[in-house]
């Protein structure tokens, strides 16, 4: 089973740089999209169907903000919008697709970097999601999490790690969050796979920092601890450039029913 997952920053603006494309090459069974920045009714729907998807979206209140959307060929047994969290279910941010023996869920995480105000609810959303997320893993032991989660967790995973010790994505209180959702559990599946590779996911538009490769860690697959040992490859794909982020690729040993 392959998943494509991407932080898309505006799927028509992605959509127009040659994502529909990829999809086509690609093929993958799941399309996992974060900061989608668009209301359903602002698509058309031929995009989706003309590759073979049904399309799940849970867009945010604010019109051109934030948003998620999962696309599948074949028919969830039940989608779950939102976490049951209004402050942040407003904006858009989580969508679960359950199966028969799987479930696929893409979040996308607040970032802090806007200020005082905005880390406050990053953190209050880390808090919750700690909660939310171990309930789900216990429901289903084949659950395939993806999406921005806006934190870089080790030294490894961001290009300058001594200069962005006291930046949202890297303050300490926010890697301790990852390592202990991952205590609990939950795989890394790049850490997994690749555990000495130092490849980046999201790059500042800022003083060319792509093509200089300063970039970060930030994007994830998240599997269920019985998912590790199916885990089979995750690319990272960096061209052709869709948006700030990089699109990521995980194929992994699962059904397809």
């Amino acid at each position: 089973m392959k998943v494509f997952c991407l932080n898309c920053n505006g799927i028509r603006s992605a959509w127009g740089k040659g994502l529909g494309d990829i999809l086509s090459s690609e093929k993958p069974d799941f399309v996992c999209f974060q900061e989608t920045k668009a209301q359903p009714d602002q698509l058309s729907s031929e995009i989706w169907e003309k590759l073979g998807y049904k399309a799940f979206f849970h867009s945010a209140v604010k019109k051109g903000y934030s948003g998620v959307s999962i696309w599948t060929k074949q028919e969830p047994k039940k989608v779950t919008y939102g976490l049951d969290l209004d402050e942040f279910d407003k904006e858009g941010r989580s969508v679960l697709v359950e199966f028969d023996s799987y479930a696929i869920w893409t979040v996308y995480f607040p970032s802090g970097t806007t200020g005082d105000v905005r880390q406050a609810a990053k953190m209050r959303f880390l808090d919750e999601f700690l909660k939310i997320s171990a309930k789900l893993k216990k429901k289903h032991s084949n659950l395939i999490l993806c999406g921005d989660v806006n934190i870089a967790h080790t030294e490894m995973d961001i290009h300058d790690p001594k200069g962005n010790a006291k930046n949202s994505g890297f303050l300490p209180e926010e890697r301790a969050w990852v390592t202990k959702f991952l205590s609990t559990g939950w795989v890394d599946s790049f850490r997994e796979l690749y555990p000495n590779k130092q490849e980046y996911t999201w790059w500042t538009f800022r003083a060319g920092a792509r093509g200089n490769n300063k970039g970060w860690r930030i994007d994830y697959f998240f599997v269920t601890p019985e998912l590790k040992s199916k885990l089979k490859k995750l690319t990272v794909k960096k061209d052709p450039i869709l948006s700030d982020h990089a699109a990521m690729i995980l194929e992994v040993d699962l059904p397809k029913k």
